[in-house]
C-alpha cells in the first residue's frame, strides 16, 4: 500500500464488503452460490466504503503471514472506481511507512501505486470470508526510501542476501505481498481477522492469541518486533460512547513502554518517526498506558474519551519509564522485543 507498503494493507479493502454483507437477510447458501448477486452486493453496498476504511487503519508489513511484522504502511489517499463488465474494481492509494531490516536498521518510506481487484466472499456458518484476488498491476508501485537509521547505508546499499534495501522493502516486502491476495474473516461480534493469500474456510489466520470465546470486538490480534531504538504505531483504533478499550499483551526479550496518544497527537509522532527526526517524547499528551516486561499476558482496561487513538510500542531512552541500553550507531546492537498483542474494545 498491509501489512498490511506491503500487500497487507490490501486487506483492508475486503473490510467493506463484510460490514455490508454481515446484514444481508440472504441464506448464506443462496449467496455463495450465486456470484451475480454477491457482485451485485458489492459494487452496489460495498464499493463506496472501500476508501473511507482503507484511510482508517495501519497495517503490518510481514515476510510471510506466520512471522512478525517488520513494518507498518499507513494510506493516505484513495480513490476507486468499479468496472461491472469485467467485475472488478480499480484501487489507487499513496501512503507512508516504516519498515525494519539488519544493519541498515530503521527505514522510513512512501509509496503509490494502482491496482485491479476481484472481489469476491464466502458465507460460512457465522463468519463472512471475503477475498481479493489480484487481477492486475495498473501501475508498478512507486517505492520511494526517505531515510535510512543506520548513515553507513544508503538506498543502493547491498544487504545480503536481500540486494539492494529499495529492492527488499519495494519488491520482496510490496510488490511480492500484493501479488498475493489477502483474505478477511469477518464476524460481527468478533471483529475482523485478515491475512495475506487466500484462506479457504473454515481455516482462520494466524493469531497471537486464541480468542474463540472472548466476546469484545477485536481490531487486532498479531505478533510484532520492536528494535533497539525503535517503534511501533498500532492503529489507530476507534473507541465509541460507552466501550472501554483492552489491551492485551505478552513480551519476550527487553521490556517496553506501552503509550496511548489520540490520533492528532499520533500522526504528528509517527511522522517524525518515518523521516527520521530527533527521537524524542510524544509531542502531546499521553492519555494511558504502561511499561510491559516479559512474562505472562496482562490484560489492561483503560477507559478513554470517544475518538480514535495510537498504541505506541517504545524501545528508546527517549520516552516512556524504561531506558533500555541502546548503542544506535552499533549495527550489532539490537535489543528487540517481540510483543504479542489483542486490541479490543467491548463492556
Amino acid at each position: 500500500m498491509s501489512a498490511r507498503p506491503a500487500g497487507a494493507f490490501l486487506v483492508l479493502l475486503c473490510i467493506v464488503f463484510s460490514f455490508v454483507l454481515a446484514g444481508c437477510p440472504c441464506a448464506g447458501t443462496v449467496v455463495n452460490a450465486n456470484p451475480q448477486l454477491r457482485w451485485w452486493l458489492f459494487s452496489n453496498f460495498g464499493a463506496s466504503r472501500i476508501c473511507p476504511e482503507m484511510l482508517k487503519l495501519g497495517v503490518p508489513l510481514k515476510l510471510d503471514s506466520s512471522s512478525p511484522a517488520v513494518g507498518r504502511f499507513f494510506p493516505m489517499t484513495c480513490a476507486y472506481s468499479v468496472d461491472d463488465a469485467t467485475q472488478t474494481v480499480a484501487v489507487n492509494f499513496t501512503g507512508t511507512g516504516y519498515g525494519y531490516m539488519m544493519p541498515a536498521k530503521r527505514v522510513g518510506f512512501s509509496c503509490s501505486a494502482a491496482i485491479e481487484l476481484r472481489p469476491d466472499f464466502q458465507i460460512y456458518d457465522d463468519d463472512i470470508y471475503v477475498f481479493g484476488r489480484l487481477n492486475r498491476m495498473l501501475s508498478q508501485p512507486d517505492f520511494r526510501i526517505g531515510y535510512i537509521e543506520n548513515p553507513a547505508f544508503n538506498v543502493a546499499s547491498n544487504i545480503p542476501p536481500f540486494g539492494t534495501i529499495a529492492n527488499f522493502f519495494g519488491n520482496q516486502v510490496v510488490t511480492s505481498e500484493i501479488t498475493r491476495g489477502f483474505t478477511v474473516v469477518h464476524n460481527e461480534d468478533k471483529g475482523n481477522q485478515f491475512t495475506l493469500g487466500i484462506l479457504l474456510p473454515p481455516a482462520k489466520p494466524i493469531k497471537a492469541f486464541n480468542l474463540a470465546d472472548d466476546q469484545r470486538f477485536t481490531f487486532a490480534n498479531e505478533t510484532v518486533d520492536v528494535h533497539g531504538n525503535g517503534r511501533d504505531y498500532l492503529g489507530p483504533f476507534e473507541v465509541s460512547g460507552g466501550q472501554s478499550f483492552f489491551l492485551t499483551m505478552s513480551v519476550q526479550g527487553q521490556a517496553i513502554d506501552v503509550m496511548i496518544v489520540d490520533k492528532r497527537v499520533g500522526d504528528a509522532w509517527r511522522e517524525s518517526y518515518q523521516l527520521g527526526q530527533q527521537l524524542g517524547p510524544a509531542p502531546g499528551p499521553v492519555v494511558g498506558g504502561a511499561p510491559v516486561y516479559p512474562g505472562p499476558a496482562q490484560t489492561k482496561q483503560f477507559n478513554l474519551p470517544p475518538g480514535l487513538y495510537y498504541v505506541v510500542l517504545d524501545n528508546t531512552q527517549y520516552a516512556g519509564l524504561i531506558n533500555p541500553a541502546i548503542m544506535p550507531l552499533n549495527p550489532l546492537s539490537d535489543p528487540v522485543a517481540r510483543v504479542s498483542y489483542v486490541a479490543q474494545v467491548g463492556d
